[in-house]
């Protein structure tokens, strides 16, 4: 079953967005290396054990949100899905390189989620 894995921040401003969300929620951000504007977002469960990663980058487009990713097994079978379903393909598969591939749809009721499937090897 399909949980989320991962969740996308879009901001304007990141180093605002940073202060926000880590005086709101404890949040933790890491610049990986190698990568401009993005950040790693490190979240605790109330109990104190990791919580859902995230991420945090500019924002693309303006309409552009939050987003959570779902964790599939392929995200092509899961691409085919959405459509054989009534979904929308907003973003098609994209490489992460070395940690996965992503992709954005929309869902019958005009929601937009990701898919996320990890594969250490993408390029």
């Amino acid at each position: 079953m399909a949980t989320i894995v991962h969740f996308d921040v879009p901001a304007d401003d990141p180093e605002r967005a940073k202060a926000f969300y880590s005086s709101l929620f404890g949040w933790t951000f890491e610049h990986p290396p190698g990568w401009t504007d993005y950040y790693f977002i490190t979240t605790t469960a109330e109990d104190g054990s990791p919580g859902v990663a995230g991420g945090m980058g500019r924002r693309g487009m303006p309409e552009q949100t939050i987003t959570n990713y779902f964790g599939v097994p392929s995200i092509d079978s899961s691409l085919a899905d959405v459509i054989r379903l009534g979904g929308t393909v907003l973003m098609k598969k994209m490489a992460v390189p070395k940690f996965g591939y992503l992709a954005v749809c929309k869902d019958t009721e005009g929601n937009s989620f990701g898919l996320w499937e990890e594969d250490a090897g993408a390029e």
